[in-house]
């Protein structure tokens, strides 16, 4: 007998493409509890420069329990959706693929236990695949006296050398972020290569992904840019510093902290951060653009209405 996948829908697309609202919006008309697939929003403390959805912790009435909440039982509200897989991991330590995994799963269980919908909304495509399609990641414990040998290398020679390890992974990885590149490189060099994503959804998945214009995207990031540094984005990352938040890991985090470190260690001035940091971020929107442009289950829309009228074709299954 043919086993009953859950039902779940996959919200994606690049960074600032509008995934969270939408999310709660269709959350809040299908009865849906939303997982968040982002990759630096995971974590505490990382909040206006990750955009996280400005949620609270709130105590909850339930058996459930996710490693990582501040209190046992207590669940992430934004707009009265509860949200999983956001604001749980500790900053100072490196929170991976399986890891997410687990917490995704046992989430997607305890909402579908209670006759919900769930929701996964995030831009961190190898995330949202490694957990769709079931594929068990390796939990590759790090390697102290590889990383001492790789943290010598330039992100330029650690994305050739990972080329030559695992061209597949280097395809889909940030050549510009050293911690990805040296993780990856740890894991080909434990067990050979990344494990390529198999194609068999564990879920009954409807997947929709916002496609907003190129132009009207980049005059987005260019606001939201702005708009974080009006909300204290700079402030943010400094107390993390003072709270022991080291430069070092916050280059590790990638994006937004990258250049934060260079700023606050004085490496560049406040107009080649932002330059170069608006660049970046549009370099991050093509790479996910990629990525997600490989799956051919995406269906793509431009707004909120599309979105409605893909799920009320889809409401009996969905």
């Amino acid at each position: 007998m043919r086993k009953i996948k859950p039902k779940l829908i996959v919200i994606a697309g690049p960074t600032a493409s509008g995934k969270s609202e939408l999310a709660v919006h269709l959350a809040k008309k299908f009865n849906g509890e939303i997982i968040s697939a982002d990759s630096r929003q995971i974590y505490k403390r990382l909040d206006i420069a990750t955009g996280k959805v400005p949620g609270k912790w709130t105590s909850r009435k339930s058996d459930f329990r996710l490693s990582g909440s501040p209190t046992s039982g207590s669940i992430f509200l934004y707009k009265s959706i509860p949200h999983y897989c956001i604001d749980i991991a500790n900053p100072k330590k490196q929170y991976s693929v399986a890891e997410f995994q687990t917490h995704a799963k046992t989430a997607i269980a305890d909402i579908v236990s209670r006759g919900k919908l769930p929701i996964v909304a995030g831009g961190t495509g190898f995330w949202i695949d490694a957990l769709i399609y079931g594929q068990h990641m390796p939990d590759v414990p790090p390697d102290k006296k590889l990383r001492a040998f790789l943290e010598k290398k330039s992100a330029e020679k650690l994305f050739t050398l990972l080329k030559k390890l695992d061209p597949a992974r280097a395809k889909s990885v940030d050549p510009h972020n050293p911690r990805r590149l040296m993780r990856a490189i740890e894991i080909a060099k434990t067990i050979g290569k990344v494990p390529k994503i198999k194609k068999e959804m564990a879920y009954d998945t409807l997947w929709l992904g916002i496609l907003p214009p190129k132009e009207k995207l980049k005059a987005t990031i260019h606001k939201r840019l702005v708009a974080r540094i009006h909300q204290g984005m700079i402030q943010e990352a400094r107390k993390l510093h003072r709270e022991g938040l080291t430069y070092k890991r916050m280059r590790e985090l990638g994006l937004e902290y990258r250049y934060l470190a260079d700023f606050l260690e004085k490496k560049i001035d406040k107009k080649a951060f932002l330059l170069q940091l608006e660049k970046a971020i549009n370099d991050y929107a093509k790479r996910q653009m990629t990525w997600f442009g490989r799956n051919r289950h995406i269906q793509w829309i431009a707004n909120l209405q599309e979105a409605e009228k893909i799920l009320g074709k889809n409401k009996h299954e969905h």
